[in-house]
């Protein structure tokens, strides 16, 4: 297994007083090293490159993702592959209509030492992990989705009166199945919003789907391995805050998410047919993934192309249509896609 350096060379260089000079270099270096990660991944994650590309986009923008896709698509194998390759520790839960809060974040036991005197002890729960995996959330009753959502928000949790704080970094990729919805509680709009990106996992396509069957039906298997570390991430993510952003991108984002607003958009489908749109953490959302994806292809600086690029991921659940635009066959993503157009 491949060492990691305890201090690594990558990001030295993104100390606040680093010169522009300096951290042109270490985005430099941090695109080299991410170009590894994605090799490694695709080892063993076959055709499911968007996929790949934008879970990657969230981990270096420092938020939380939810996959969407029906089973057998390789979301649970993601997880745990993106655990291993980036040095995080993971944990699973998978989520059922009788899991309750004290299971995600742990609880207080009572206990007496050999001296008769009693006092609470904390139990951590899985939510103490870097990368946690909420499989099929929206089965977890809305209580449990709060316990949740105050996690995915502070970074810490309240028990008993007392604050927790998380391990850093602390991400959580939750996975939905779009086709069987009875026994689930749909996510409400606020925990949604926490989402950097949601991300609709789709079939693979022919040639990838012939390589997977070769690959995980033999006598041994391609594993994962560790290609960075925690402390490297985190400091990707404070340097992917330091890469500066043109105004053509800013008013590009700005139009965009200003646009999927029925109060102040001048679409008339967006006016007619959305009932809700996007609000300023979309923007903020956007600001951080087109810079990490830009990082991801070998850039300096985000484009507007990466505003288009990814506007769907962005967007698709933080607006919502009326009743009579479902009716009539229009789709969020046929939206968002009308107001990416205008980016061109």
């Amino acid at each position: 297994m491949p060492t990691v350096d305890s201090k690594p060379e990558t990001l030295r260089q993104s100390a606040p007083d680093a010169s522009p000079a300096e951290i042109v270099a270490a985005v430099e270096r941090l695109g080299e090293r991410m170009a590894e990660v994605r090799g490694r991944i695709a080892r063993v994650i076959f055709g499911q490159g968007e996929v790949v590309e934008h879970a990657l986009v969230t981990l270096l923008a420092g938020g939380h993702v939810l996959l969407i896709g029906v089973p057998g698509l390789a979301k649970t194998r993601l997880v745990e592959t993106l655990g291993t390759v980036l040095g995080l520790e993971d944990r699973r839960v998978q989520c059922t209509p009788d899991l309750m809060p004290a299971d995600i974040i742990g609880s207080e036991v009572l206990e007496e030492d050999d001296a008769g005197k009693r006092h609470f002890r904390f139990i951590r729960g899985p939510v103490f992990s870097q990368l946690l995996m909420a499989d099929e959330i929206n089965r977890a009753s809305p209580r449990t989705q709060s316990a949740l959502l105050q996690a995915m928000q502070e970074r810490r949790v309240s028990v008993g009166g007392a604050y927790h704080q998380l391990p850093q970094p602390f991400h959580v990729l939750a996975t939905q199945n779009p086709i069987e919805q009875e026994g689930t509680y749909p996510l409400p709009e606020a925990q949604l919003d926490r989402f950097l990106l949601q991300i609709d996992v789709g079939y693979p396509d022919p040639e990838a789907e012939r390589r997977m069957l070769i690959a995980t039906t033999g006598a041994s298997e391609e594993a994962a391995t560790r290609a960075i570390g925690a402390d490297e991430l985190l400091s990707a993510q404070q340097l992917i805050r330091r890469i500066p952003v043109g105004d053509s991108v800013v008013d590009a984002i700005l139009s965009l998410v200003r646009a999927g607003r029925p109060e102040t958009s001048d679409i008339e489908d967006v006016q007619r047919h959305v009932v809700w749109g996007p609000g300023p953490r979309a923007g903020q959302a956007l600001m951080l993934a087109c810079r990490a994806r830009a990082v991801l292809d070998g850039r300096l600086a985000p484009s507007v192309d990466d505003v288009a690029a990814l506007a769907r991921p962005v967007l698709r659940h933080r607006m919502a249509l009326s009743f009579a635009a479902r009716a009539d066959g229009l789709t969020v993503d046929g939206v968002i896609a009308r107001l990416a157009e205008r980016l061109a």
